[in-house]
């Protein structure tokens, strides 16, 4: 019987052994996105440039919103700061969404021996950061174009996100190993990243809540990450290196804890399909 490692080095082990696989799964999953459309790939580039124009035009243009009032805040700002958070959000959510059905919907994997079933959560995530990475490229350009300056600090966005990856991964390998057992998770999944939504500071800044519920929304690793990513993104400071610290510990726990648990179950898969 075939043993599997869950130690945390295993994680990363893992990843660099079979990045040419999850290299070429990702390509195919980003391209079969919109395989049959007229211009392709274009529109990755193409759906966030129209969403943020319509942000800006709705929120900033009609609605005349404000994230602060601080009176250098351009009309552009707010819609900008409402991007990154769905941005980040996004990534999340695609992955939690799609994590209970990933081995379900690929028994032909399931039943090879050699196939290193572990790394569908990563392809998954690759052909989300894809696009995050081009809703980023947009959010820079667009910038450029109203502000006339980028950010420095933009460049310290991936050390950011290092605790939404291990975090997402993590949720991501427990989902599609009890997603095998219990195909209800799809839907609890579904609900737990609409809640998530609503509660990781992605339309309000965390300062604009009561004190005593900063606190709680300061637990959530997302609302976190989001929070930093706009101060290096939009206002050009730099990350709280602490808070980070202390979210890339909490994302290391859960990404192995997922994996730990994947790993463990997974010797049942193959009976349940």
């Amino acid at each position: 019987m075939q043993k599997f490692s869950f130690s945390l080095s295993e994680i990363i082990n893992g990843f660099w052994r079979n990045r040419g696989l999850i290299k070429v799964l990702v390509k195919r999953e980003v391209v079969g996105r919109y395989r049959g459309s007229i211009i392709g790939l274009a529109w990755s580039f193409l759906n966030p440039l129209l969403m943020l124009a319509v942000y800006t035009l709705i929120f900033s243009g009609v609605f005349n919103s404000r994230w602060s009032n601080a009176v250098h805040e351009s009309k552009f700002d707010f819609a900008a700061i409402l991007f990154v958070g769905l941005m980040v959000h996004g990534v999340f959510s695609e992955c939690i969404n799609r994590a209970p059905g990933l081995i379900v919907s690929n028994v032909s994997y399931v039943k090879k021996v050699v196939f290193p079933l572990e790394i569908l959560p990563w392809v998954v995530f690759g052909a989300a950061l894809f696009h995050m990475l081009v809703s980023f490229v947009v959010l820079l350009m667009v910038q450029a174009v109203f502000n006339q300056k980028i950010p420095l600090t933009a460049f310290l966005f991936p050390v950011v996100l290092l605790p939404l990856i291990l975090g997402t991964m993590g949720v991501s390998w427990f989902l599609a190993a009890i997603g095998v057992y219990l195909r209800d998770v799809g839907q609890v999944a579904s609900m737990f990243s609409t809640v998530m939504l609503f509660v990781s500071a992605v339309f309000f800044p965390i300062s604009a809540l009561p004190e005593k519920y900063q606190v709680l929304l300061q637990l959530n690793p997302l609302a976190v990450v989001i929070e930093e990513s706009r101060k290096v993104l939009i206002s050009g400071v730099v990350p709280d290196f602490v808070i980070l610290g202390k979210m890339l510990l909490v994302g290391a726990i859960l990404a192995w804890a997922g994996f730990a648990w994947f790993q463990m179950t997974r010797k049942g898969f193959a009976d349940v399909l």
